[in-house]
């Protein structure tokens, strides 16, 4: 499988929803970029969810959270493994470790090791961007406009975020690629319609190699998407398996799916940075209710070899 990554360089401030419009985040999950895809397929022919949804179900695409870059360095999130640090008893340095989200991909075996300065990360991280909150005004009907608080997230010259995405064929690869330029233009988050979201992105290659880190038999897995294993493989995937659960909703963004705004059903799935011994495929899961027609989640993990 040819694997590339993908720097999305913002143009404008984001609006990544944390669950009210005054608060807002830096990430995505995978789920989130495959709905976006899927969104913009749907724009030329309804078919071309199908075919996005066949390549994943399938393993021909594969797509990891959007994770932070500042420089040259790309995030993953912290490993879901206890660690053995020189400070144990150091209450500030356990809490800087927890405070951490994210860890240099090429420095996960420092991380193993507890030789990674949780405050000196902490603080790199801190260059990615900045908060902010926007009152703008909304009118309803002929009434006075209504003023509304949002939270917007702003990237700091030479940071943004990334994805990697692995194809089995040059054609999937191109066809991702497009829609990417598509998404691209029209924004992706919350708040497109203010002109939020927008980035111009960047494709670089990656080494599948660089995903198999280990030799031998005992391994640790680590998920960079957000993912589900299917019922058959449930049992062996929870076997040694260290992770959090996360709920994934939202509403569905189609006018021929319901005349009226929808929610996706609820669905939990295990977050990224979630470590197992046994790895599973997952899947695409049909989160739809009564309406027109199919609502796809992407639950499928894009696996790094830890420890």
């Amino acid at each position: 499988m040819e694997y590339m990554i993908y720097k999305l360089h913002f143009t404008t401030a984001v609006h990544f929803g944390q669950g009210t419009l005054a608060d807002t985040g830096h990430r995505l999950m995978a789920d989130t970029i495959f709905s976006a895809l899927c969104h913009e397929a749907a724009k030329e022919d309804e078919t071309g969810i199908g075919e996005l949804v066949g390549w994943a179900e399938k393993g021909g695409l594969r797509i990891s959270d959007v994770l932070p870059f500042i420089g040259e360095t790309l995030y993953i999130p912290k490993p879901a493994v206890r660690i053995q640090v020189e400070q144990e008893g150091d209450s500030v340095i356990k809490k800087q470790f927890k405070k951490l989200k994210y860890i240099p991909i090429d420095r996960v075996e420092a991380y193993l090791q507890g030789k990674l300065d949780p405050t000196e990360e902490n603080q790199r991280l801190k260059q990615l961007g900045y908060e902010e909150v926007r009152t703008l005004a909304a009118g309803r009907n002929k009434e006075e406009p209504e003023p509304f608080f949002l939270g917007t997230y702003r990237f700091r010259e030479g940071s943004g975020l990334y994805f990697l995405a692995g194809f089995e064929t040059e054609t999937i690869r191109r066809r991702f690629e497009d829609l990417m330029q598509g998404i691209s233009y029209s924004g992706i988050g919350g708040k497109r319609s203010a002109g939020l979201g927008k980035f111009r992105f960047e494709g670089l290659p990656f080494s599948e190699t660089a995903l198999k880190r280990k030799t031998g038999n005992e391994k640790t897995y680590i998920t960079l998407s957000v993912a589900m294993a299917k019922e058959n493989e449930l049992g062996a995937a929870l076997q040694g398996a260290r992770y959090t659960l996360v709920k994934r909703s939202g509403f569905i963004a189609s006018t021929t799916y319901a005349p009226e705004n929808t929610r996706k059903r609820d669905f939990y799935a295990f977050q990224s940075g979630s470590c197992f011994r046994y790895p599973f495929e997952g899947g695409v899961f049909d989160v739809s209710g009564e309406g027109r027609h199919k609502v796809y989640r992407y639950a499928k993990p894009l696996f790094l070899e830890v420890e």
